[in-house]
């Protein structure tokens, strides 16, 4: 195994997981709701009323958070993310995720950080079924080229 070191961010990632842990235990200690995108995105369809306006904002600072960021940290720290893949295979995947989301009642922050921190043995159960198929995932389309 080769360690792709110039990519290898461990701290940023560390630091990410942590404010998304932190997000997500001030949500649930707020708003006594779990953090998980799938379900705050589902909701506003069918919208429901007097519950469409904190899904609203919520998905407004989703989109506004990457902006805030360039325009906070310095350009010479931002780097481009590089997708290996071609427009099909980012839709497909993305409708493939999707309906693996309604399957599992949830996403990967709903079940992996809300979840498995609730102790939730079906969090757990989603959890290693979403990372199991993401791991074949990989191997199929990098070792065997099937797909």
């Amino acid at each position: 195994m080769n360690i792709d070191w110039a990519h290898f961010t461990p701290f940023v990632s560390l630091t990410g997981g942590i404010i998304l842990g932190l997000a997500s235990a001030m949500f649930i200690l707020l708003n006594g709701r779990i953090l998980g995108i799938s379900g705050i995105v589902g909701g506003l369809m069918p919208p429901k009323v007097g519950d469409t306006t904190w899904r609203i904002a919520f998905m407004l600072g989703l989109f506004a958070a990457p902006t805030v960021f360039h325009v906070v940290v310095p350009a010479q720290y931002i780097t481009a993310p590089r997708i290996d893949a071609t427009s099909l295979t980012v839709i497909t995947a993305g409708l493939l995720v999707g309906i693996g989301t309604r399957y599992a009642s949830g996403c990967t922050s709903g079940h992996g950080v809300c979840g498995l921190s609730r102790l939730s043995p079906r969090s757990l159960v989603a959890t290693v079924s979403f990372m199991f198929a993401g791991f074949v995932m990989v191997y199929v389309m990098r070792h065997l080229a099937i797909i």
